[in-house]
């Protein structure tokens, strides 16, 4: 729509005036602008140093701080893009020979490509002149094209499937036949595999409450009350049931295990008078990881969630009774019954501990009070993280050479160092602390020294409890105790098959719609790392 321009008048004082306004305006944006960039580059800074300080008693203050951070980063990041114009992400026009390469932009000006899979349903769109010249009608030949790509979405769509049993009879015998009723992932229920997967996937995954996604599915002309979504996601728990209890079983009977916890709100039916904030208890979901992928290990990778109403030491030992070998795993005291000596002298776990736990413990002295001491107690377990980077993905056997040959003789000058600065420094402070919270548990941080498949750090553990954080952004607590069991084993399924490279909803969706009609003695078929989609397995058995 064109706009008719507003005539200006020919007194050159009133022109005048006029753009030494427009210039003010444009220089009070400017201005704005440049306020906003600095705004953000400031909390860019503070997030980065959050994030660094995330450790102890004070982490969930800490996170809650960085979460209203990151949100603020993000509107500010809108808006600028909205007052400016958004750089290309690719040209449209196809280089050519003669086109003179333009000096490439600085790194952090470029902006990333958009990518998307190979397996991206594309539609193609020819944009055709026609076969006469408009200019002198003569016949047109092709002789090339141009081709660009948009990125356009599908949304959602539901779909009812009408399910048509035809009776017939025999005409001889008059004996009725008819097609038996296919199996659904829950009896007598009206939710397909696919809305079951999605509507799972939405909840623990991407944590999208139950009554949002009735507010979604009201978008699609669906009225879904809340509590048939919740009726649809404990049937569908159900039916997975004997699927995660294999994957437990087999991801627990490691003798190598990661293991950490994170606490969880949980609402108290006991103390719901008190109001919503006090109305509140403090669970804690563990989670406890098979990783051999940094060593070249043969097993698959996969995560067991656990929730339990408290943090008592009973919960560790029930969940870990049956294992034995390896854990490597925070300083829970809850774990120490684990590593105790029995009168044979031997322990169900040994312990190996975690060599980031104690970087952050310098760095947060190292932060506070600039030290010295600490700062080069950070540069001396930088080291020992370069060697950890070369030999990543490598055989356990290479690992352990390199780490006799390279690692060893600093860790040992770290310990000598380390014994060296507590003479030094006063006993009490926290930088004492930190050293002696290394050196009284040495057998543990070196056991990583002894055999190639111990990490030398803890974060398989703690990248799979990240879920959790970005959860309670959402959902804020659990509405009991049996609601954090339910998001445990719900957990369990999704973060496998994620960390075994599987689209959670499209393996839920196709693990859904098989499962009743598959055979007890075979569902080892149906686990992350083996499951094949049923359509794949049609095209190998032809």
């Amino acid at each position: 729509m064109s706009v008719e321009a507003t005539p200006l008048p020919n007194d050159p004082a009133v022109l005048k005036a006029m753009i030494a306004a427009l210039q003010a305006e444009n220089q009070k944006m400017s201005a704005s602008l440049r306020a906003h960039d600095l705004l953000v580059q400031a909390l860019r800074v503070r997030i980065a140093r959050l994030q660094k300080q995330k450790f102890g008693s004070s982490s969930e203050k800490v996170e809650r701080e960085i979460e209203q951070l990151e949100l603020a980063l993000e509107d500010l990041q809108v808006a600028l893009a909205e007052a400016d114009e958004l750089p290309p992400e690719g040209d449209d026009e196809p280089e050519t020979d003669n086109q003179t390469p333009e000096p490439a932009e600085p790194r952090e000006s470029r902006r990333r490509r958009p990518k998307v899979s190979q397996d991206t349903p594309r539609e193609r769109r020819e944009l055709d002149p026609g076969d006469s010249c408009p200019d002198c009608g003569g016949d047109l030949r092709v002789v090339g094209e141009d081709v660009s790509e948009l990125i356009d979405m599908i949304a959602a769509q539901l779909k009812v499937i009408e399910i048509a049993r035809i009776k017939k009879s025999c005409r001889r015998c008059e004996h009725m036949v008819q097609c038996p009723a296919p199996s659904r992932p829950i009896p007598r229920s009206m939710a397909g595999p696919n809305l079951l997967a999605y509507v799972l996937t939405s909840k623990f995954d991407d944590h999208v409450p139950l009554y949002r996604q009735n507010e979604i599915f009201a978008r699609m002309g669906a009225d879904i009350p809340d509590t048939t979504l919740v009726d649809w996601c404990g049937g569908a728990m159900k039916t997975l049931a004997p699927l995660i209890e294999k994957i437990e079983a087999e991801i627990m009977a490691s003798n190598l295990l990661h293991a950490d916890d994170t606490p969880i709100r949980v609402l108290d039916r006991g103390r719901r008078d008190k109001g919503l904030g006090k109305g509140v208890k403090k669970g804690r979901i563990w989670a406890y990881v098979r990783d051999q992928r940094p060593w070249a290990g043969t097993a698959p990778p996969g995560a067991v969630y656990h929730f339990a109403p408290d943090w008592k030491e009973e919960h560790v030992l029930a969940h870990l009774g049956e294992t034995s070998g390896i854990l490597q795993a925070d300083g829970y005291k809850g774990y120490a019954k684990l590593y105790s000596a029995d009168l044979d002298g031997k322990s169900q776990f040994r312990e190996a501990a975690c060599w980031a736990h104690l970087r952050r413990d310098f760095h947060d002295v190292w932060t506070a009070t600039k030290s010295a001491i600490a700062r080069e107690a950070l540069d001396r377990i930088g080291k020992l993280y370069d060697i950890e980077r070369e030999i990543s993905g490598k055989p356990a056997e290479l690992r352990l050479a390199v780490r006799q040959k390279e690692s060893k003789p600093k860790v040992d000058a770290f310990r000598d160092w380390a014994e060296r600065q507590l003479t030094r420094i006063p006993g009490k402070s926290d930088l004492a602390k930190a050293f002696r919270y290394g050196l009284s548990r040495w057998a543990s941080f070196t056991l990583f020294l002894e055999d190639g498949r111990v990490a030398i750090d803890n974060n398989p553990a703690e990248r799979a409890l990240r879920p959790i954080g970005v959860g309670r952004r959402n959902w804020l607590f659990a509405g009991s105790d049996t609601g954090g069991e339910t998001l445990a084993r719900a957990m369990t399924v999704i973060e496998t098959a994620k960390m075994n490279g599987l689209d959670p909803q499209a393996y839920l969706a196709d693990v859904l719609d098989r499962i009743h009609d598959h055979m007890v003695n075979r569902l080892a078929e149906l686990l992350p790392w083996k499951w094949k989609p049923a359509d794949q397995k049609r095209s190998e058995a032809a």
